[in-house]
């Protein structure tokens, strides 16, 4: 059994995509905070739940699934909570919290409790998301393999070493944020154009939506993103003018710099500065 100790939007993406898998709402619990969220949750899902975070632990049983869905700042209480219960259980505990590192989580489990750190993004709520994960040394293939096909539900995944996920946070977690800036600055020059805002909108997120999906398809024959580019930059046509004054602005260096300030700050909230 799986169950989720938090309800929100990620809980709910995952939960989602589980049934939408196939899985059975019956085989599923939550929790919250406060309780009445997780009864929400579970009466629109068809899930069960639990009033307790130790009541829930109880009803996953022996060697179900544990996920941590809540904040970074809650899990040193969460976990307080929920130590003694795990006591003498093969529960996998699957954590969702940004920046909190393998080590911080099994300094508040029991010894020898198998912990999967995962790092999902915003997109998964439409079943698009990127999530990279990373198990402990107690945690077998099969629990990896656990975890990869629940995330699997809502987008692709990849198995990362933990020094990297700081990199993934800023390239698959912060990017989306990137993303949406981009595609607000390529709407604000239609805008100037002379272009209704609601459709400059949608030109630009289709055509980014679009240009992603051919990166990744290209990618397979070899083909990277410099090279679709170039594809596109006609001898001395618009597009190649357009890069070259974004270039001028600085926009790869600006992108760069941004994912570093990422990744900078994900060392610091992880005590790795």
């Amino acid at each position: 059994m799986i169950g989720f100790l938090g309800s929100g939007n990620m809980a709910r993406a995952i939960i989602t995509g589980l049934i939408e898998g196939d899985v059975e709402p019956s085989s599923i619990a939550v929790t919250s905070r406060d309780p009445r969220n997780a009864e929400k949750l579970a009466h629109a899902t068809g899930v069960d739940f639990a009033t307790t975070n130790s009541d829930l632990v109880d009803m996953i049983g022996h060697d179900g699934t544990l996920v941590l869905a809540v904040k970074p700042y809650q899990i040193e209480a969460v976990l307080d909570e929920i130590r003694d219960a795990l006591e003498g259980t093969a529960v996998l505990v699957v954590s969702l919290a940004a920046g909190t590192t393998i080590e911080a989580l099994e300094s508040g489990l029991p010894t020898g409790q198998p912990v999967v750190r995962v790092m999902p993004n915003v997109n998964s709520h439409i079943r698009a998301g990127m999530t990279g994960i990373c198990g402990n040394e107690h945690a077998t293939e099969a629990h990896l393999d656990t975890v990869f096909a629940m995330f699997d539900a809502i987008g692709d995944v990849a198995h990362i070493a933990e020094k990297d996920f700081p990199a993934f946070s800023a390239l698959a977690g912060c990017s989306p944020a990137y993303t949406f800036d981009f595609i607000e600055a390529l709407a604000r020059a239609g805008v100037a154009n002379g272009i209704p805002k609601a459709q400059a909108v949608r030109f630009a997120a289709q055509a980014v939506m679009g240009s992603a999906q051919l990166a990744l398809e290209r990618a397979s024959d070899g083909l990277s993103p410099a090279n679709l580019r170039d594809t596109v930059s006609s001898p001395g046509g618009t597009t190649i003018a357009g890069l070259i004054a974004m270039e001028d602005a600085g926009f790869s260096a600006a992108v760069v710099r941004g994912v570093q300030a990422s990744i900078d700050r994900d060392h610091e909230i992880s005590g790795r500065a």
